[in-house]
């Protein structure tokens, strides 16, 4: 009744390279590059993000505009600075994003 069954350790054999060539390979985590508009909370900055893109039916290019509350753990970036973000894990109700470097530091007027 059970001599059918084979028995293989090729299916085992064939997964463990698949598994350890996924483990080396690094997370791909979305980065955008924008300005921040908004530093007034603690640890807390809203980051403008403009794109173009082609409107769909007339062809003209259109900005396009976001806005993403990032984590700012020491305050250090202020109005005006342009700074990328990476997305992460949720944070509060609003903030998924984390602030990864300085770009390019604002102008004070």
């Amino acid at each position: 009744m059970n001599a059918d069954v084979t028995t293989s350790t090729e299916p085992a054999a064939a997964a463990a390279p698949v598994a350890a060539a996924a483990a080396p390979r690094a997370k791909n985590t979305r980065t955008l590059i924008g300005k921040v508009v908004s530093d007034k909370r603690s640890k807390t900055v809203t980051v403008l993000i403009e794109r173009r893109t082609k409107h769909e039916l007339y062809g003209k290019i259109v900005a396009k505009s976001s806005k993403y509350h990032a984590h700012d753990e020491a305050g250090a970036y202020k109005n005006g600075d342009v700074v990328e973000i990476a997305e992460s894990r949720p944070i509060s109700k609003t903030k998924s994003w984390v602030v990864t470097r300085l770009v390019q530091k604002g102008a004070t007027v």
